[in-house]
């Protein structure tokens, strides 16, 4: 074993100052660290199917020998004067001088710094220069120049010590202060070398741009995880602390360091899923149900894949599509050597209410292997869901100690920020999984994340051209990473369909040559299974369907404004039921819910509520109309999009605004959803649709939400009754197919706009896409992530970038009086918790930021609110609940001006 010098030993990774006391870790102390964590996430915390990506072109014990050397040297690029003579941050002077004392006392010359050139050599770029100086291949050494989240954008270790010479080794000509500094270099280089096994840099492997991506993640979160010095800000657990100054390497147990941080970290369980013997018994396990036919068949179906990839399930809504996705994650894990699951949606009320089911099924695991599985809910309003912030934190599992604490749903604490999608399991949007195409910092730890899980997509028709951009290229990425994938969806088009299957299998295999039968692009069956098994596709459409599965709705186009809708209702529930009114527009859903009677029970949901409101009123409604629900005698329920879709809600009577045919079939999907005894007038199911002024006229709101194209083929395919599931797929297929557009008369106008927005929605969407997992001209992580996208780290910008949205703000509400804030109720925000406060947010119309000036209307609208906030924004800086937030400001009339607007 080679020795450390005791100029290697002074040397510094990490310095501060706390309560007075100078702390620091020596830099070869941090590199022992992260190479002990990246070697523990390989052996222990990634699961066979993430190792397998690792190890493509290696044996095991390489594989642990190369994340070991990264870990080791990722930060090889501080063992360079640029770092060594960095001034700590804040600036603490005297630190700095007892830092530079130390090298001094182990034999470095004293250098005259100019810190302005440090900048120029980045510690990753300088690690990734100097490694590559000893020999390390490009493959590996663009791992360790992008290791802070950004790859350099082309190879630029040449450029190093062309030009910054005195960064790297001290002095442009001064031999002897070059030595100094190679000498320790070498002996570091040579002390890592050892101790990951390594006799010649010549055996590390050229690695490709799929195990590059994982390594580089894993790097990233093993460089975080031993730069912890606690388990987070508010518990004092301890991971790696810094020592004092005064103390050194030579004092430090490494093992024993190592051993106790991640006996302080990994506090929840790895999910080790097991085989499915009987599906029989499997579903009466987990939902306490006996599997309907459908599901029994195609569970089996499942069961049967060798090599299971992408499963896309269309099956008609209420038929139990997510216990059989939810089963399908468990024989899929199994198969495939994934320990976790991503279960994602389209909206953040649908990951509410998912979220729920998925935590029952997941505690049902927990009890059944006695372990305690980490969970996390990504979207924007999580803290607001009370289910989820009433779990039990990892820290506090073994708070009592007489307590059995074995077989607990659980909250890592560490898992927060960009590293939430790494928690083992989690349900969100969708756009938590878009983003893994888009082009960010630290991409490579959402990558990481998803290539050790299961991932569901639910309501897969949902998301728009430009989203299904994102979305094929993302399921290009999970088949590189041969992650199992279980798309689910009540109505698809069939060239969707085929395109998600394609682009599978080109980033599992680097191909799209199907093995199936001749006529698979075309298959038209309802419900259908497509099973991608290795490179061969398995379809199936016959199943048993049992009576209470098959429904006739009525439809019945009705032309009314706003108050004949509500009359219409109204005369529907006259002798009891629900009705539902789903329209497209919050302004016509508002219109609605003021014209329904002050005696009838209404209930009005959509987008535009303040968060804590729309929290309530998401429970109430699941009380109310959801499965197994005390339904009210009579009741009016009034919605936009936000009820179409993964809510398991159940309406007597329906009315819709006109929509394209696989969103209108999802609404019905909300019909008569449940087997339940209704009023003997709405026995028989009845769809009402409105918005249809007439043949072609869908009016201003209907057609600015959804393409004319669109809606006239659906008005034109769409007759007097709907039968389930007979008609659900072959609908669909007329109305996306061009090969029916000649049945349409004066289609032309609209079909023209129609394809010119997808075109221009494919080309918007790319502009920030990474590149695909098979990309020829993509060698290593160098330039990968070249013009990033920046400003994507809150969730509306994220939602901006991988949704076809205009850009919008989310603020707080509060009234101003006499220099005092009160919130909308007349509260004092003195008086009440953060929370509550956190809870008056409301989003801002789009045409309010339409009026802002300049380039970046966001940011206009952004500087304009913080003009009158900063008394606040200095009080709020480390509230958890408030950090960040807008406030838009109203007076005693409940008025407020911003952008020269006042309303």
């Amino acid at each position: 074993m080679v020795e450390l010098t005791s100029a290697a030993k002074a040397l510094w990774g990490k310095k501060t100052v706390h309560n007075d006391q100078e702390l620091w870790l020596p830099l070869v102390a941090h590199l022992v660290d992260t190479k002990n964590v990246m070697q523990w996430l390989y052996e222990e915390w990634i699961g066979e199917g993430t190792k397998a990506i690792v190890r493509q072109n290696m044996t095991d014990e390489d594989a642990k020998k190369l994340v070991g050397f990264l870990g080791f040297f990722h930060d090889f690029g501080k063992a360079t004067p640029a770092f060594q003579y960095k001034q700590s941050f804040p600036r603490h002077k005297d630190l700095d001088a007892d830092i530079v004392e130390n090298l001094t006392r182990a034999g470095f010359s004293l250098i005259r710094t100019d810190n302005r050139f440090f900048q120029r050599s980045p510690h990753p770029i300088a690690g990734e220069a100097l490694l590559e100086f000893f020999g390390l291949n490009q493959s590996l050494g663009s791992i360790i120049g992008g290791h802070h989240g950004i790859p350099p954008q082309k190879d630029l270790s040449e450029i190093q010590f062309e030009s910054y010479t005195s960064n790297i080794w001290g002095k442009d000509r001064d031999l002897k202060i070059q030595n100094e500094w190679k000498n320790v270099q070498k002996n570091i280089f040579q002390f890592g070398m050892s101790l990951c096994e390594y006799h010649d840099v010549k055996e590390m492997p050229d690695v490709n741009l799929n195990q590059a991506v994982i390594l580089e993640g894993m790097l990233i979160m093993s460089d975080w995880l031993a730069s912890s010095e606690y388990l987070n800000d508010s518990a004092n657990i301890p991971l790696f602390p810094l020592i004092s100054l005064d103390d050194d390497f030579d004092n430090l147990n490494m093992k024993d360091r190592y051993q106790k941080a991640i006996n302080n970290w990994d506090l929840s369980d790895q999910w080790f899923p097991e085989e499915i013997m009987s599906v029989d018994k499997q579903y009466r396990l987990r939902f306490e149900f006996k599997p309907r036919p459908l599901q029994k068949e195609m569970s089996e179906l499942i069961s049967n894949a060798h090599d299971p990839g992408l499963i896309i399930i269309e099956a008609p809504t209420g038929i139990g599509k997510t216990e059989l996705a939810l089963t399908a994650a468990e024989q899929l894990a199994f198969k495939q050597g994934k320990t976790g699951l991503y279960m994602g949606l389209p909206t953040q009320a649908t990951t509410n209410a998912m979220f729920t089911r998925v935590e029952k099924w997941l505690k049902n695991i927990a009890k059944e292997q006695q372990i305690n599985p980490d969970i996390k809910l990504l979207q924007g309003k999580a803290s607001f869901n009370k289910e989820y912030t009433s779990l039990q934190s990892t820290e506090h599992i073994y708070d009592n100690y007489y307590d059995d604490q074995e077989g607990n749903v659980v909250v890592n604490s560490w898992f927060s920020g960009k590293k939430s999608i790494l928690s083992h399991f989690a349900v969100g949007t969708i756009d938590n999984l878009l983003l893994t195409a888009l082009k960010q910092k630290h991409l490579f730890l959402r990558h990481l994340g998803f290539s050790n899980k299961v991932v569901i997509i639910d309501e897969l028709h949902a998301y728009d051209s430009y989203m299904n951009s994102y979305l094929v290229k993302t399921i290009k990425w999970l088949g590189a990473y041969h992650v199992p994938v279980i798309a689910l969806s009540a109505t698809l088009p069939k060239v969707r369909r085929n395109d998600l299957l394609k682009a599978y299998l080109e980033g599992k295999y680097g191909c799209t040559k199907i093995e199936a039968y001749h006529d698979w692009k075309n298959n038209e069956g309802y419900p259908l299974i497509s099973i991608l098994d290795g490179n061969k596709l398995e379809q199936s459409n016959k199943f048993s369907t049992s009576n209470d599965e098959k429904r006739n709705i009525n439809i019945i186009r009705f032309k009314g404004n706003e108050e004949e809708i509500i009359n219409k209702a109204l005369l529907e529930i006259e002798n009891g039921g629900v009705a539902g009114i789903i329209v497209n527009t919050v302004k016509r859903a508002q219109d609605l819910a003021r014209l329904v009677p002050e005696d009838t029970e209404a209930l009005l949901l959509h987008s535009s509520f303040l968060s804590s409101d729309r929290e309530n009123l998401e429970q109430e409604l699941q009380k109310n109309v959801g499965k197994g629900a005390k339904r009210p005698k009579k009741m009016i329920v009034i919605g936009t999009q936000v009820l179409e879709q993964s809510l398991d809600i159940d309406f007597d009577v329906l009315f819709t605004d006109i929509a394209p045919i696989d969103l209108l079939i999802q609404r019905i999907g909300r019909l008569h959803r449940h087997n339940i005894s209704r009023p003997p007038k709405l026995s028989t199911p009845t769809a009402y649709i409105t918005g249809i002024n007439s043949y072609g006229d869908y009016g201003k709101g209907n057609e600015y939400i959804y393409e004319k194209y669109l809606l006239m083929k659906t008005d034109h395919f769409l007759n007097g009754q709907l039968k389930v599931p007979e008609d659900v797929s072959h609908l669909v297929q007329d109305v996306y197919s061009t090969d029916t557009d000649s049945k349409i008369k004066d289609i032309s106008e609209a079909k023209g706009k129609f394809n010119n927005h997808l075109l221009k929605s494919k080309q918007k969407a790319e502009i920030f896409q990474i590149c695909d997992p098979k990309s020829p001209a993509q060698k290593n992580l160098f330039g990968w992530l070249n013009d990033i996208k920046t400003n994507v780290e809150n969730d509306i910008h994220a939602s901006a970038c991988v949704r076809d949205i205009k850009e919008t703000l989310e603020v707080v509400l509060l009234k101003k009086i006499d220099e005092e804030y009160f919130l909308l109720n007349g509260e004092n925000i003195k008086e009440v918790t953060s929370e509550k406060i956190a809870g008056q947010a409301i989003r801002l119309p789009f045409a309010i930021i339409e009026n802002a000036s300049g380039h970046d209307k966001i940011d206009s609208t952004i500087r304009d609110l913080e003009r009158g906030m900063q008394q606040l924004h200095t009080k709020w800086k480390n509230n958890i609940w408030l950090r960040g937030v807008l406030v838009l400001e109203l007076d005693e009339q409940n008025t407020a001006k911003l952008l020269n607007i006042k309303d």
